[in-house]
C-alpha cells in the first residue's frame, strides 16, 4: 500500500503517473501495531518512513525514564533519523506507532536512485531538507524562549487534527511542560473561545 506516497510524488515532485510507477516499482509498505517500535534508541536507522495511514512519534528518554517528544508523523508526513542513516550512526531517538500505521520505507539506496534519474525530484528533497532544518530551528526558539500558551498554538497550527488523536501526556511531553501546565493552557484559550479544531 503505497498509494499516498504516489500520490505525494506527484503533487509535490511532478512526475507523470508512469515516472511513479516506475520509481516506486521497488518500495515496499509495513504495517505496525499501536505501540509497536519503527526504531529502538541505539539501533542505526535505516529508512525514512512516510506515514500512509496512521501516527508515528519521534522521541528520546533521559536518564530518569522521562520520556521527550521530538515529533509526531501524521498521515503524509516522513519521520526518521537523519543523522543516524546519513552517518551510520546509532540514533538517539525511538520511532514508535501511537496508532495503527502503515508505512513505506525509503532508504538512502531509493534516494540515490530517484535524485540521479529525476532532477525534479532532487530539488524536492533537497527543498525538504531545508524546511526540515527551518522547522527545527523554530521549534528550538520556541521551547527556549516562547510561553506554553505560544508553544502550545504552534502545535496546533503544525498539527491541526491531532489534540483529539494524541494522549494528553503526549502533547505536554512535546510542548516541553507538564500536563497540568498544558490543562491550564487549555482551559485559559477556551475561556477565550480558542477551539483547536
Amino acid at each position: 500500500m503505497i498509494e499516498n506516497y504516489q500520490l505525494f510524488l506527484k503533487e509535490k515532485v511532478g512526475l507523470s503517473n508512469l515516472d511513479i510507477q516506475t520509481l516506486t516499482a521497488s518500495l515496499s509498505s509495513k504495517t505496525y501495531r499501536k505501540g509497536d517500535f519503527l526504531l529502538h534508541a541505539g539501533e542505526v536507522c535505516a529508512y525514512a518512513f512516510f506515514v500512509e495511514k496512521g501516527l508515528l512519534r519521534s522521541f528520546t528518554t533521559d536518564e530518569t525514564g522521562k520520556e521527550h517528544i521530538i515529533q509526531f508523523g501524521p498521515e503524509n508526513w516522513f519521520v526518521t533519523d537523519r543523522s543516524s542513516s546519513y552517518f551510520n550512526e546509532p540514533s538517539d531517538f525511538a520511532i514508535e506507532a501511537v496508532e495503527d500505521t502503515t508505512v513505506v520505507l525509503i532508504d538512502a539506496a531509493f534516494i540515490s536512485r530517484a535524485s540521479a534519474n529525476y532532477p525534479s525530484f532532487m530539488s524536492f528533497n533537497e527543498k525538504a531538507l531545508q524546511n526540515h532544518i527551518r522547522q527545527l530551528q523554530k521549534r528550538i526558539n520556541l521551547l527556549l524562549s516562547a510561553t506554553a500558551e505560544k508553544r502550545y498554538l504552534e502545535f496546533v497550527r503544525l498539527y491541526p487534527d491531532l489534540t483529539l488523536r494524541v494522549p494528553q501526556w503526549m502533547i505536554a511531553s512535546y510542548l516541553g511542560i507538564t500536563p497540568e501546565s498544558l490543562s491550564r493552557v487549555r482551559k485559559e484559550l477556551a475561556k477565550n473561545n480558542f477551539k483547536p479544531h
